[in-house]
């Protein structure tokens, strides 16, 4: 049986990805997050999630936050998902530190929105 999902939904689950990347390179730096299998992987899964996710929110909701990459977020995952031997650290690293911040704070804006 499949539960029925809200774009509230799918906002959470980026909002709670963007909160694990945080914990999970909380402290390290490029090396020891390239070094760390560990975290790597998770980060990537959920990168992945971040990016389905994002595939579920309906354009004319994302048409409206263009400042947000929403369709690269979405080929992001099909990448890593499909390209698993060749996903760069540099990039996943690059993406934690450069994107996080803005979708952070779109998805809050959005939820917010969907609130009221």
């Amino acid at each position: 049986m499949s539960i029925k999902r809200e774009v509230r939904d799918y906002l959470e689950d980026i909002l709670q990805s963007v909160q694990d990347i945080r914990e999970f390179v909380a402290g390290m730096d490029f090396p020891q997050f390239h070094s760390d299998r560990k975290t790597f992987h998770a980060v990537v899964r959920s990168l992945e999630i971040i990016g389905e996710a994002a595939r579920k929110i309906p354009d004319e909701m994302r048409d409206r936050h263009p400042g947000l990459p929403w369709r690269e977020m979405g080929a992001m995952r099909n990448k890593l998902i499909h390209e698993c031997f060749g996903v760069d650290p540099e990039i996943v690293w690059e993406t934690i530190q450069q994107d996080l911040n803005l979708l952070e704070g779109t998805v809050r804006d959005l939820l917010d929105q969907i609130s009221v």
